[in-house]
C-alpha cells in the first residue's frame, strides 16, 4: 500500500491573539441561532458514553430537535462507563501549584508535542467548569474531612488535579449526563434510539445530512435526516482485538464517515496502558484494566535478576528493582503511560518479568498498607483490589498485583478544526472519536475530561455557528438511495460468502498481527510484513468468512462481520501512517528512531505534523500534512528524571 501527498491543511477555526483569549473570542464570533430558530433544527448524534451523552442532553437542553443513536440496549452502557481513575481539572484545590497553564502544559509535553496549543488551552480551561458542572448533577466525587472534593495524582504531573469518585468516576460521570439525557427525552427535545447501529452518512448537497443505521434487533434499514451529524463514537483500539475496550467497541461510525471524505487524523497514535491485567490464555476475547489512580500508592518492581521464579514475598528489598523511581526519580511511579509501558516491555524483554510466560511486572501495595493502614487503602481503591481478586484469585493486599501493558486509547481518530467539525461540512466528531487534543500520548484521567468539554460546552456553541446558517431544505432521494444501496450492498455481500470460519477468527489473527508488528514497537520491517499480510488476510475474509443467519431479525454474527471488514481496512491505514513516521514520539515508537537511553526521539524538522489521511476511492489514500506550530511551549526532549 503506498500514498500520495495532498496539498496543506490549515486550521481555520482557531482564533489568533494571546492563548488565553482565543476561545472567548470564538465564542463572541461565534453566529447564534435564536430560540424560536432552534425548533427548526434537527441534529443527530450518534454515541451515549460521555461526549455524546453530555452534547445531547445539551443540545436539547438549548431547544434543538436531537435523535440520539446508541448500539447499546440503555444509553448507561456505553463504555465510558468503564473509566476508573478520574477526571482532570486545573482547580488547585490543593494549592499544589497547578493553574490552566500547567495544566495546558503538561498535556501538550505529555502528547510529546503533537497536538494543537489552542486545543489544549481550551481543554484546560473548560475542565475547571466540568467539575461545577458534574457536582450540580450529584456526581459523588470523593471528598477530603472538611467537606471539600479530593483529589490525586496521575501520570505525567506533579501536582494532584484528578478529580475521582472512588474506582467509579466513568461510571459516577456517565450516570451525572444519562440524567441530562434522559430528562430531555421525556421533555421531547430528544428522540432516543437504542439499539441501533450507524452504517453510513448521508451527504448531500456537500454537507453530512444524516445517517443510516440498521436496527439490531429487527434488522430493519432505517434513514435518519438532520442539518448537522454529530460523532461520538469512541475509539477504534479493539482493531487489535485484545484491549482494555468493550467488546462491542468498533470503528465503523467515524470508517466509512472517512470513506464519505471525512479525513482521519494520525491513525496510528494509539495508547498502551501500562496497567492491566496480563493475559492469561488464548481463551481470552478481552482485557481489563486496573486504574492508573493505583501507581500513587503501588510501587513498580520486578526482579533484579532475570529467570528469578521465587514468589514476591520471598524476594527481599536488596533483590528487588524498582525500575521506574529508579530511572525516573522526579516521577517515579508516576511517569506518562507511554514511558512506563515501553519501561515494563524492556523489563520484561530482559527475562525479569514476572507470572505465566514472564509478561508482568509487580505493583505492590505493601508499603501503602503499612503506612496508610488497610482501611485507608481499602478506602481508595476497595472495588479495583475487590475486581482484580475475582479475574485472578490473588488477594492484592497480601500479594503484589501482576500488570503489563494492553492497548487502551487510540489519540488517531476524524480530523476537526477548532470548532470540531470534520473536513465534511454539518459533520462534528467529538471525544475519542476525533484526533485532536492529546498528540501522540494521552495523559491519565484526560479522556473523561476531553468527552465532557466537547459534550457540554465545545459542541453547543461551535455547532451554533454552522446550523446559523440552516435549515438546509430537503435532502436529494437519489443521495438518500445511493447510502442505503451501499450498506444493503455490503451486508448482502457478507451472508453471501458462506464460508468455513468466523469472522472472531479473523479478528483475533489480525489482532496479533497489529499488536506485534504495530503496538507497543514499530520497525519497518515488522510493518512492512503487516503491510503484505493485511491485505492477503482481508482477501481471505471475504471468500471465506461465515456468516450464518440473515440480514432480517437479531444477527450479532453479521454485525461483528461488518465491524471486522472494517478493521482490516483501519488498520492498513494505521501501519502505513505508522510506516511513514519515521520518527519516535509519545506512544509510536520506532525502534530506529531512539536515543541513547532509549526514550523515544521526535523528528520535530520533519514530523511536527498531524498526519490527515484522506480516502481515494480511486487509489491511494492521500496524505495531508497540518503543520503544529508551538509559541507557548518550547518543543524539546521529554523528560521525567
Amino acid at each position: 500500500m503506498n500514498y500520495t501527498t495532498g496539498a496543506p491543511i490549515r486550521d481555520t477555526k482557531a482564533p489568533d491573539g494571546p492563548i488565553e483569549d482565543r476561545w472567548d473570542q470564538r465564542r463572541f464570533s461565534a453566529k447564534l441561532v435564536n430560540p424560536a430558530n432552534k425548533r427548526k433544527l434537527n441534529v443527530i448524534v450518534v454515541g451515549t458514553g460521555l461526549a455524546g451523552g453530555s452534547a445531547a442532553a445539551t443540545l436539547g437542553e438549548l431547544g434543538y430537535k436531537v435523535k440520539s443513536f446508541c448500539y447499546q440496549d440503555s444509553p448507561r452502557r456505553a463504555h465510558s462507563i468503564a473509566a476508573q481513575g478520574g477526571i482532570n481539572a486545573a482547580k488547585n484545590y490543593r494549592g499544589d501549584g497547578d493553574s490552566i497553564h500547567r495544566l495546558f502544559y503538561d498535556t501538550v509535553k505529555g502528547g510529546d508535542f503533537r497536538a494543537r496549543e489552542s486545543n489544549v488551552y481550551r481543554l484546560a480551561q473548560v475542565s475547571v467548569n466540568i467539575i461545577d458542572q458534574a457536582v450540580a448533577q450529584g456526581v459523588p466525587f470523593a471528598r477530603e474531612y472538611g467537606g471539600l472534593l479530593d483529589t490525586r495524582s496521575f501520570g505525567g504531573a506533579q501536582v494532584s488535579r484528578t478529580f475521582y469518585a472512588r474506582g467509579q468516576t466513568g461510571q459516577q460521570l456517565l450516570l451525572g449526563a444519562y440524567q441530562a439525557l434522559e430528562r430531555q427525552i421525556a421533555a421531547g427535545t430528544v428522540e432516543m434510539h437504542t439499539r441501533h447501529e450507524m452504517l453510513d452518512l448521508v451527504i448531500s448537497g456537500g454537507r453530512a445530512r444524516g445517517v443510516i443505521v440498521r436496527d439490531l434487533v429487527t434488522g430493519e434499514i432505517e434513514t435518519h435526516l438532520a442539518d448537522a451529524v454529530v460523532l461520538a463514537t469512541g475509539g477504534y483500539g479493539n482493531v487489535f482485538f485484545l484491549s482494555t475496550n468493550a467488546k462491542g467497541c468498533n470503528t465503523t461510525a467515524i470508517w466509512r464517515a472517512h470513506r464519505r471524505g471525512a479525513y482521519f487524523g494520525n491513525p496510528c497514535y494509539t495508547q498502551i496502558h501500562p496497567t492491566c491485567i496480563p493475559v492469561s490464555g488464548e481463551y481470552q476475547s478481552k482485557l481489563t484494566l486496573m486504574s492508573e489512580s493505583l501507581r500513587n500508592d503501588g510501587r513498580v518492581w520486578v526482579p533484579v535478576q532475570a529467570g528469578d521464579t521465587r514468589a514476591p514475598g520471598d524476594i527481599p528489598e536488596a533483590e528487588r528493582d524498582y525500575y521506574l523511581e529508579r530511572i525516573y526519580p522526579a516521577f517515579g511511579n508516576l511517569v506518562p503511560r507511554d514511558i512506563a509501558s515501553r519501561a515494563a516491555k524492556n523489563v520484561c524483554d530482559e527475562g525479569r518479568g514476572v507470572g505465566p510466560g514472564g509478561l508482568g511486572v509487580y505493583l505492590d501495595f505493601a508499603d501503602a498498607i503499612a503506612r496508610l493502614g488497610k482501611e485507608a487503602v481499602e478506602k481508595k481503591y476497595g472495588n479495583l483490589f475487590e475486581m482484580y481478586e475475582r479475574i485472578t484469585g490473588e488477594d492484592p493486599y497480601t500479594r503484589p498485583m501482576r500488570i503489563y501493558p494492553a492497548v487502551h486509547y487510540t489519540m488517531g481518530g476524524l480530523w476537526v478544526d477548532y470548532d470540531l467539525q470534520s473536513t465534511i461540512p454539518g459533520m462534528f466528531v467529538i471525544g475519542e472519536a476525533n484526533f485532536s487534543d492529546h498528540g501522540a500520548n494521552r495523559l491519565g484521567a484526560s479522556a473523561l475530561m476531553q468527552g465532557l468539554a466537547d459534550g457540554y460546552f465545545v459542541l453547543p456553541t461551535t455547532i451554533g455557528d454552522y446550523l446559523a446558517a440552516g435549515p438546509f431544505g430537503e435532502v436529494a432521494q437519489e443521495d438518500v438511495d445511493e447510502a442505503v444501496g451501499q450498506v444493503t450492498g455490503k451486508i448482502g455481500r457478507l451472508l453471501a460468502v458462506g464460508g468455513t470460519r468466523t469472522a472472531d477468527s479473523y479478528h483475533r489473527e489480525l489482532g496479533k498481527l497489529m499488536w506485534d508488528h504495530c503496538g507497543m514497537e514499530r520497525t519497518e520491517e515488522g510493518l512492512r510484513k503487516a503491510l503484505e499480510r493485511i491485505p492477503e488476510l482481508r482477501e481471505e475474509f471475504w471468500n471465506n468468512v461465515k456468516v450464518p443467519g440473515e440480514g432480517e431479525g437479531l444477527n450479532q454474527a453479521l454485525e461483528r462481520a461488518g465491524r471486522v471488514a472494517d478493521f482490516f481496512d483501519l488498520a492498513e491505514l494505521m501501519c502505513l501512517d505508522a510506516l511513514h513516521r519515521t520518527e519516535s514520539c509519545g506512544g509510536h515508537f520506532r525502534a530506529e528512531s531512539q536515543t541513547e537511553e532509549g526514550e523515544a526521539l521526535r523528528d520535530d524538522e520533519h514530523f511536527a505534523y498531524v498526519a490527515a489521511w484522506e480516502h481515494n476511492p480511486d487509489g491511494d489514500p492521500v496524505l495531508h500534512k497540518e503543520e503544529l506550530q508551538y509559541e507557548y511551549v518550547k518543543m524539546s526532549q521529554r523528560s521525567y528524571k
